[in-house]
């Protein structure tokens, strides 16, 4: 089956709210709590580790118990919008000691986040199309999941210039709530009449079963490889920016040049994957990703314009590691008969990346210090583009070599 725009709308709507609550929930909650209710760094940092590890660990959970109940994803996908959107609102709306109103918030928000995130690409991975089209149906998803990432990266910050902090966050919230009940909406009516595939036989999965599928392990290490080397260059871009171009004030063009460029050539790769095959389009993307990025490597000082190229090409190469492995996953699904053990899949895949993120934190800042680098100080070492560029086309090398040489590149 070939779905219609209207149904892949209705589908990928919901990741436009979600992925607008994730920037203020990580960026701006902790700079307005720490600014204007006055909890204290060291504690709140504390706070805030605690809650990312938690979040980690419980997304296995969740996939564990999805499946379990997959005759209620529907119902699981909405508890989790209520939970976000609840967890949002008291968020921004504080009551009473505001650290451990701001840990209850993020906890029960990212608890929602996971269930609605992991479920919504499970029940892709399950919607009755071509295999053809399963690139199409992710990278739909995928791409309006980046418009709310934009969303959300610059309505703080407009609403912040025109009002007070707290009237701007309750506004916020307000948005958020709203979109959040039109793409809940949108997912009730797609999901009331989509063809879902249903296994001829139960498959009893838990994760240490999943990973003795020696095609599941060479997708871990695969996939681990290629979100670490994106992880890198996400975490130190505003220092690279800042001390190694001296374009601080470009930062955010240079992001939605880089997201708009993988939105806008997500139908070009689900092209190139139909012809030549997603494992093949998916290694096609990460050589892009390493030719084009490296560049950032050698760029001096004040390469304004050059580095903004170095985004757009680059971006390019992001649509695809957004769109494909989604949509690899869709296919083993129905391959191997494992469609119910569908969320542990995709909660591995939510694991690896946030697993990829704390690595990339944990090692590459700590290592950046070793060598004397410090923020907000002219990088006169040249560590920086070391680490954020080089390193990363590295282990995108590495990444893609691993898949050439598994079966997934065949696939």
């Amino acid at each position: 089956m070939r779905p219609n725009a209207f149904n892949l709308m209705t589908y990928g709507l919901l990741a436009l709210p979600v992925a607008f609550a994730g920037l203020p929930l990580f960026i701006h909650a902790p700079d307005y709590y720490a600014t204007d209710l006055g909890v204290p760094l060291a504690a709140m940092g504390a706070v805030l580790v605690g809650l990312r590890l938690i979040d980690a660990v419980q997304d296995p959970l969740i996939g564990s118990l999805s499946d379990r109940f997959h005759e209620m994803r529907r119902l699981i996908v909405l508890v989790g919008a209520v939970l976000l959107g609840a967890g949002f609102w008291m968020l921004f709306h504080p009551v009473g000691e505001p650290l451990l109103w701001m840990a209850i918030s993020i906890l029960i928000c990212t608890t929602g986040f996971s269930m609605v995130g992991i479920n919504l690409q499970a029940m892709g991975g399950l919607w009755q199309v071509d295999g053809s089209e399963r690139v199409r149906v992710a990278g739909v998803r995928e791409g309006l999941g980046l418009i709310g990432l934009l969303l959300g990266s610059v309505t703080p910050t407009v609403l912040v210039r025109s009002m007070d902090a707290g009237a701007a966050f309750h506004w916020l919230s307000v948005l958020c709530l709203i979109s959040l009940i039109i793409g809940v909406a949108a997912f009730w009516q797609w999901s009331g009449r989509a063809a879902m595939a249903r296994p001829a036989k139960v498959v009893s999965l838990n994760y240490l079963a999943l990973m003795r599928e020696p095609w599941v392990r060479r997708f871990t290490l695969t996939y681990g490889l290629s979100s670490l080397a994106s992880a890198i260059p996400a975490v130190l871009i505003i220092f690279y920016v800042r001390d190694h171009l001296n374009a601080q004030d470009f930062t955010g063009l240079f992001l939605i040049l880089y997201f708009i460029s993988g939105a806008a050539t997500m139908p070009l790769w689900q092209r190139i994957s139909t012809r030549f095959g997603k494992g093949r389009a998916w290694g096609l993307s990460m050589v892009l990703a390493s030719l084009t990025f490296v560049w950032a490597f050698f760029l001096p000082p004040d390469a304004v314009i050059m580095f903004a190229v170095v985004c757009i090409l680059s971006g390019t190469a992001f649509g695809a590691d957004l769109a494909l492995p989604s949509a690899i996953i869709a296919d083993r699904l129905e391959a191997s008969g494992h469609e119910t053990a569908a969320s542990r899949y995709y909660a591995l895949l939510a694991f690896l990346s946030k697993l990829a993120l704390s690595l990339a934190t944990g090692l590459s800042l700590p290592a950046l210090a070793a060598f004397g680098y410090q923020p907000g100080v002219a990088d006169s070492g040249g560590y920086l583009p070391l680490f954020y560029a080089l390193i990363p086309c590295v282990i995108k090398v590495m990444a893609a070599l691993s898949l050439r040489l598994s079966p997934l590149y065949r696939h």
